[in-house]
């Protein structure tokens, strides 16, 4: 399912207009691998049927049908929107060994991803809300890169 979208990171002048378009909380945690505090994201109760999307280069992450209530204090899904969407880094701040999860298109910081999840892939990836931008379903993916195509048809 990944392959429909167009993984080549931005270029140096699509990054910078991107960048332009972040406020100081969200540059914080996604160009330098903050977490916001806990039980105060936007996305945190969110229940509305869609797609959560990287909020710097639009690429879907994640469906809100793979979203559950982890009762850590951040939005959590159990499945990826693709694999091939996700990055996974080894984490090793904060005196631990973590697994970091960026967008697979442009690099920026998502959460963490943990093996204490529910059924059927057992993984939790916790991730901040000022990471994602959320596409009601039905409604046109975000294109910010401005690549047409599959990224701008609306979501399944």
């Amino acid at each position: 399912m990944g392959d429909a979208f167009d993984l080549t990171p931005p270029d140096d002048a699509q990054r910078a207009r991107l960048i332009a378009g972040l406020n100081d909380e969200e540059r914080r945690v996604l160009l330098h691998h903050g977490t916001e505090a806990p039980f105060c994201g936007a996305f945190l109760d969110n229940k509305l049927e869609g797609v959560y999307c990287c909020r710097l280069c639009g690429l879907p992450l994640f469906r809100s049908s793979a979203k559950f209530d982890s009762g850590t204090g951040w939005p959590s899904f159990f499945q990826p929107y693709a694999d091939d969407h996700i990055r996974y880094l080894r984490d090793t701040s904060h005196g631990m060994i973590r697994t970091e999860e960026v967008c697979a298109r442009c690099g920026s910081h998502l959460g963490h991803v943990f093996p204490d999840g529910p059924p059927p892939t057992g993984m939790r990836h916790c991730l901040n809300s000022v990471s994602l931008a959320f596409t009601g379903k039905g409604e046109a993916l975000p294109d910010p890169m401005r690549r047409g195509g599959v990224e701008s048809q609306p979501a399944s």
